[in-house]
């Protein structure tokens, strides 16, 4: 005979989105192989480093770093994250403000966008992609009777976005401003916010961004290097035409597993920012629908999470669901249109993919925050208590 407690335990095991799962799982391993292959050439050519095995162990360090993470993050209800969304996005917002104190923040490339943390150099706008997720959805659930008004629903949050948007701007940091306006305005679009309001402040956001381009040398020039490349191969359009040789040279098949030339000092950014042109070059079209349908399939599953949630009035956490899968997809969308000259370069990791510590473990913890929704879900709707 089982016991009531020993069928509480299975189904908390059971109880849990395989298919889900699998696809994150799938997505890692696939990292780990790439992250290596595709930063071998710069590790052993490196004095600081000289070891080619340099940035897998780290990426396994980040990945099981990200994992303990996601673990613990799993543990947490959400009713916990909705009392304390709030709080969590003011200390997401206080670390931007952090990362601007001369000291703190570590500069990389002329960008102030780190802090670091010994183990791993913390991102903080990588933490407020969590917090607008978080604090998005239960600002629109607090505010649903009132989403008619631009004043009493929308410009509270507007007003806390622009802030956030302001020190993003100041690291620079355009691409993860980009993510962050994304989450919000698709949380409040799906919680239901007036159609005319949401149109004009969509509206408003194109134009902010054409005059944040045309008075910024620095992003003009990304945005002239992205429409012609070829003008100056070897200037501003240096990253972007290695980029393409990458996928051209992949065709349908790739060229291989460690066959890549563009990763040999040709491609800049090659583990990081650009890992799916390194994909497209060794396994060609086929390694990119893989890799896609992967992450279709977890936008899906985060989409249809939030379904079950709406169904069982769980409106909070389907809007953080969705909010999720929003995140997941959008910075997806960027990163590969950015590989193959469909968008301005903009600096973005591509998620559970590129190297990085800061992206890995935020990209985990909301993947946990994803399969909690769904587990509480499944425990409703099999009659047991969150």
């Amino acid at each position: 005979m089982i016991s009531l407690g020993q069928r509480n335990t299975v189904t908390a095991i059971t109880a849990l989105d395989e298919g889900l799962m699998w696809a994150i799982a799938l997505l890692l391993s696939i990292s780990l192989v790439m992250v290596y292959s595709a930063s071998i050439a710069y590790a052993e050519a490196d004095p600081a480093t000289n070891n080619r095995y340099f940035y897998l162990f780290r990426h396994m360090i980040f990945m099981t770093i990200g994992l303990a993470g996601a673990w613990m993050t799993f543990q947490i209800p959400t009713a916990w994250w909705q009392q304390y969304a709030g709080k969590f996005f003011l200390f997401a917002g206080f670390l931007l403000l952090l990362v601007l104190v001369p000291g703190i923040g570590k500069v990389v490339n002329g960008s102030r966008r780190w802090i670091n943390l010994l183990v791993l150099n913390l991102q903080p706008s990588e933490v407020m992609k969590l917090a607008a997720s978080i604090y998005a959805a239960d600002y629109t659930v607090r505010k649903a009777a009132k989403l008619h008004s631009f004043r009493q629903g929308f410009l509270p949050i507007l007003i806390a976005i622009v802030f956030v948007a302001l020190l993003l701007l100041l690291e620079p940091d355009f691409g993860a401003l980009m993510v962050v306006m994304s989450i919000t305005m698709g949380i409040v679009f799906l919680g239901g916010i007036n159609l005319r309001i949401f149109a004009g402040l969509a509206a408003m956001a194109v134009v902010a961004i054409a005059v944040l381009i045309i008075t910024s040398p620095y992003r003009l020039k990304r945005v002239l290097g992205f429409l012609d490349p070829w003008d100056d191969p070897y200037g501003k359009g240096y990253q972007l035409s290695h980029s393409l040789i990458a996928i051209g040279r992949g065709e349908w098949y790739g060229v291989g597993l460690g066959g890549s030339v563009e990763k040999l000092f040709y491609l800049p950014e090659a583990h990081t920012d650009f890992i799916m042109a390194v994909i497209s070059e060794e396994f060609g079209f086929i390694g990119i629908c893989v890799v896609l349908g992967l992450y279709a399939w977890i936008v899906r599953r985060a989409f249809h999470i939030g379904v079950e949630a709406k169904k069982l009035e769980r409106y909070y956490q389907a809007l953080v669901a969705q909010g999720i899968g929003i995140w997941l997809g959008i910075q997806t969308f960027f990163n590969v249109g950015v590989n193959m000259g469909l968008l301005p370069t903009k600096g973005l990791t591509l998620p559970l993919m590129s190297f990085g510590g800061s992206a890995m473990l935020c990209n985990l913890a909301s993947l946990a925050v994803l399969l909690r929704v769904d587990y509480e879900n499944r425990r409703l709707m099999r009659g047991f208590k969150v």
